[in-house]
């Protein structure tokens, strides 16, 4: 399908009133400027945080922004399968039917870590945490006419590759290349979601989209003389965090959009920018590499999705 590729920004999104949407990772960032805005527009928000108490003030904030929307909090820890159960538990029980799920939360170049379930922490995180999640959501979503699961990856997925010798980075641990790969693992899942989604004659579409280079808490676990530089050089480079969630509102609320999409900034580089359909690296439409991660992933987490 064609779609615009000018200016697009939230004056663009339809109205959400009668939605439910779950934005991961929502207290903050790009998260927290993705749901803020669902929320303005009317759709049943719930914000998926680790950190319950920073979810609740972050829900606060946009009711007091917005008086009247719908704001809800679940406690979600990505970094563990428990957590990531409970919460969908939670959700199902309290929405009978969900719109959107934008799976945004993530870690970029912690130590190395593990997840509570032996997972590295950010390939557990970031990917194996939602396609959990997603699996045990998706019952809620299949029903519904023009519901999409949006997925967050990065501009750094171009320089990822799937180690499947070693998935959890045992043998060799480097921030960043564990970075790329959970990244790229985001845009292969959406990519075979999709696939299936289509197969099953579903009308739930799954899309993806990256944010380029923005101001966020993500930032943290860089090393200490980055994260000195950054505030000062930054701007030279990076967008506000409200403008890179742009690229996720547009996959998750442009009538235009269609499954299988990716968006991202539109400016050089796509570093910052108005949001546009970009194109993948070419390594993340390998079929059988997307076939080979979802059986891994199902394997590892115990979730099998419904499609």
């Amino acid at each position: 399908m064609s779609v615009r590729q000018g200016p697009w920004t939230v004056a663009d999104m339809p109205a959400q009133s009668g939605r439910t949407a779950v934005v991961t990772g929502a207290n903050s960032g790009i998260g927290f400027e993705a749901a803020a805005v669902l929320a303005r527009r009317g759709a049943d928000t719930i914000l998926a945080c680790r950190n319950a108490v920073k979810g609740e003030a972050a829900a606060a904030g946009m009711t007091a922004a917005a008086p009247g929307a719908t704001v809800s909090v679940v406690r979600l820890d990505l970094a563990s399968l428990d957590s990531v159960r409970a919460a969908a538990a939670e959700i199902l029980a309290g929405h009978q039917r969900l719109d959107l799920l934008i799976n945004n939360a993530g870690l970029m170049w912690p130590a190395y870590g593990k997840t509570a379930d032996g997972f590295e922490l950010q390939f557990g995180t970031n990917h194996l945490g939602h396609f959990a999640l997603t699996g045990l959501l998706l019952e809620a979503m299949l029903p519904v006419p023009g519901s999409r699961v949006v997925t967050v990856s990065s501009s750094g997925h171009r320089v990822g590759w799937i180690d499947f010798a070693d998935l959890q980075s045992e043998q060799r641990y480097g921030r960043m290349s564990a970075y790329a790969q959970s990244k790229l693992a985001n845009l292969m899942f959406t990519h075979e979601l999709q696939r299936r989604l289509a197969a099953a004659g579903a009308p739930t579409v799954a899309l993806a989209a990256h944010p380029g280079v923005a101001f966020t808490d993500l930032t943290r676990h860089l090393p200490a003389m980055l994260q000195t530089a950054y505030p000062v050089v930054g701007g030279l480079f990076a967008q506000s965090a409200a403008m890179g969630a742009l690229p996720t509102l547009r996959a998750a609320t442009d009538p235009a959009a269609a499954g299988g999409e990716f968006y991202g900034p539109g400016g050089l580089a796509q570093v910052k920018g108005y949001p546009v359909r970009v194109s993948p690296a070419a390594r993340s439409r390998d079929e059988s590499a997307q076939r080979r991660l979802w059986a891994e992933s199902e394997r590892l987490t115990g979730v099998t999705s419904p499609v």
